[in-house]
């Protein structure tokens, strides 16, 4: 109930003309390169032992398998469907809104370990976002693309935040609560974001049976079947809930940002985001509470 009415006060802001596109388009990037690099150092701050790292490593795994799954769905999903489409649809499996959406509800789900597991989730679909998925769009400058990935701060703050864990130094107080308190941002601004995408909507646009038949795979199919591999292989119930739940996110916003860029179909990639993130606050509650019933953590 939180996470909504986060999110119904970044419906209703923009709705009165408070919180405008240029408005969103900045904070957007506040989000991307100050929020949420302090927000995966400072869960790497807060004393990560050789058990946790070890599990980062498993989680790391699992979600370049979940990219691989990913590869093989668009495959066989989306073969009837015309190419304007499913370019859209194909790229929002490689990607979705595990940063913007997916972080917020992992904190609140398992706290600092969760964001911290969620961070580690998201590094192959930002490579596989900035390589196959950009190829779906347009032909690629790879040193370009490189470029992109070997900078992204998201990735840089996994590799600072490993690196100091073994740093024969500590931080002095006053920048780690610096660190902490931009990083708890992180719950709150991505909301208000979603919350601002929705209202663009119009919500008589929004009834496609193909927006719905994504939907489907991308907030139910796939994550029951992640959770069906996760538990047949006895994997931790901290590892597996992350994992299930950055499976079950919906469509990312850059999947019409894109579509708009390349000329592609940007208004059937705007009801996507819209229709799988409005079903996602359904499901999204719905599969945490299961999972805390059958695998509490």
């Amino acid at each position: 109930m939180t996470i909504l009415l986060i999110i119904a006060v970044g419906y209703g802001i923009t709705k009165a003309g408070i919180f405008s596109t240029k408005t969103r388009a900045d904070l957007t990037n506040i989000v991307i390169y100050v929020v949420l690099p302090c927000n995966i150092f400072g869960a790497f701050h807060k004393g990560i032992t050789p058990e946790m790292l070890k599990q980062c490593l498993i989680v790391l795994i699992i979600a370049t398998g979940l990219q691989v799954l990913a590869f093989v769905l668009n495959k066989i999903l989306y073969i009837k469907i015309p190419l304007e489409r499913r370019v859209v649809l194909q790229y929002a499996t490689i990607t979705n809104n595990a940063a913007f959406l997916g972080l917020p509800v992992l904190g609140a789900v398992y706290g600092p370990m969760g964001v911290l597991y969620g961070s580690i989730m998201l590094i192959p679909m930002r490579v596989a976002m900035w390589t196959l998925g950009l190829s779906l769009y347009t032909k690629m400058d790879k040193k370009a693309t490189f470029k992109v990935i070997a900078t992204h701060p998201c990735i840089w703050a996994v590799i600072l935040g490993l690196g100091y864990i073994y740093a024969p130094f500590e931080l002095p107080a006053f920048l780690s609560t610096t660190i902490g308190l931009v990083g708890d941002c992180v719950t709150v601004l991505p909301l208000l974001i979603v919350g601002s995408i929705l209202c663009g909507v119009k919500l008589k646009e929004v009834f496609d049976k193909d927006c719905f038949y994504f939907s489907f795979f991308r907030l139910a199919a796939i994550p029951a079947l992640m959770y069906v591999v996760l538990w047949a292989l006895h994997v931790d119930p901290l590892v597996t809930g992350v994992a299930v739940l950055s499976s079950a996110m919906p469509a990312a916003t850059m999947t019409a940002i894109l579509s708009e860029k390349y000329g592609h179909d940007a208004a059937f990639s705007s009801k996507t985001v819209f229709v799988s993130t409005a079903l996602s606050m359904i499901t999204l509650p719905i599969i945490s509470e299961v999972l805390n019933r059958i695998a509490p953590v």
